[in-house]
């Protein structure tokens, strides 16, 4: 009975044997096919191994054949993913600050059993978790299950707010204050994630970093039902620059030309820039006056001006006029 039961797994055992064993570069040929289930306790003849390599392609499965000396050999030649693929995932993965170093390396493992053993070892090598800024937290992973589950049941969630001290201690906020909130979505931005939803406490719409929350628990309370202006102020906590609260001004921008690369990372390929002599170029675009944006645009120096609307002018000279009034000598 045992053999019997070996016998049915030969499909799933060649459909992983060419998953994990054969690619572009490494082929098997039918000999060693029948050699190698056998050593698993599968007996395989050579016109059943070409009937069954046939059954596996009519399954969807893309097996190419080859020649190894005067044999045919076999290889899985498509995938799921492409190799340029799986490299971006995997390095997204590694350089992703919200997941820890442990989940960093448990995904990128994860995601090599998407290739080839052979492939999978260099897909392993080119990333380096080691020496990039992750997360310490590794309750997120459960808390954005919660959050999801929120939001796709439209029920209130709690939690505990956390911040940091100068001495590198995360402490409760508000004495461990429990926050009640209404879920609308997930914002990812900046390595980090927002939760954007509707706070019970503050009676408005807010963002929390979603690894500074702890003890979250779903609720069987219904949500908030978001009102129009509590629609507008969700699009508008989404934005880059929104978690601050400043207001959305259209804005005309000055750039020096070699800041166009810059510029377009910005503002996307939607954005429409014109020139305005033959150094510079001009760009009016919707923008929310907050501490972020401001960071944005003061690192260009004299590269960067601001050209219109007057109120936005005047809050950059004054801004820059605070930030020289902490390096006066009194």
């Amino acid at each position: 009975m045992a053999g019997l039961s070996r016998q049915k797994q030969k499909l799933l055992t060649m459909k992983k044997l060419f998953e994990s064993k054969t690619d572009e570069s490494h082929s098997i040929t039918g000999a060693k096919l029948i050699e190698t289930l056998a050593a698993d306790g599968i007996k395989a003849e050579r016109k059943t191994i070409y009937d069954d390599i046939k059954t596996l392609c009519d399954s969807g499965m893309d097996i190419e054949t080859t020649k190894d000396g005067h044999s045919n050999a076999y290889y899985l030649a498509q995938r799921t993913f492409q190799d340029e693929e799986l490299f971006v995932l995997a390095d997204a993965v590694a350089s992703c600050r919200f997941l820890t170093k442990k989940k960093s390396q448990e995904l990128i493992k994860k995601i090599q059993s998407l290739t080839s053993d052979y492939k999978a070892k260099q897909l392993r090598r080119m990333f380096y978790v080691e020496n990039r800024v992750k997360n310490f937290n590794e309750q997120i992973y459960y808390t954005i299950n919660k959050i999801q589950a929120g939001i796709f049941n439209e029920t209130e969630i709690r939690f505990k707010y956390t911040e940091f001290n100068p001495d590198k201690k995360q402490v409760l906020k508000h004495g461990g204050e429990v926050y009640t909130v209404s879920p609308y979505s997930l914002v990812w931005e900046n390595e980090n994630y927002y939760l954007v939803c509707y706070c019970n406490k503050h009676e408005k719409i807010c963002r929390y970093r979603v690894d500074r929350m702890v003890n979250v628990e779903n609720t069987d309370t219904e949500r908030r039902k978001a009102s129009d202006e509590d629609k507008a102020e969700i699009a508008n906590q989404q934005s880059v620059y929104g978690m601050y609260g400043g207001k959305l001004e259209s804005v005309t921008m000055q750039f020096d030309n070699s800041l166009a690369n810059a510029v377009i990372d910005k503002f996307g390929m939607n954005c429409h820039p014109h020139r305005n002599s033959e150094n510079t170029f001009c760009l009016t675009a919707d923008v929310q006056i907050a501490p972020t944006f401001w960071g944005w645009f003061f690192q260009f120096g004299t590269k960067a001006r601001i050209l219109a609307p007057e109120n936005v002018v005047e809050q950059a000279a004054e801004y820059i006029e605070e930030l020289g009034s902490c390096y006066k000598k009194v």
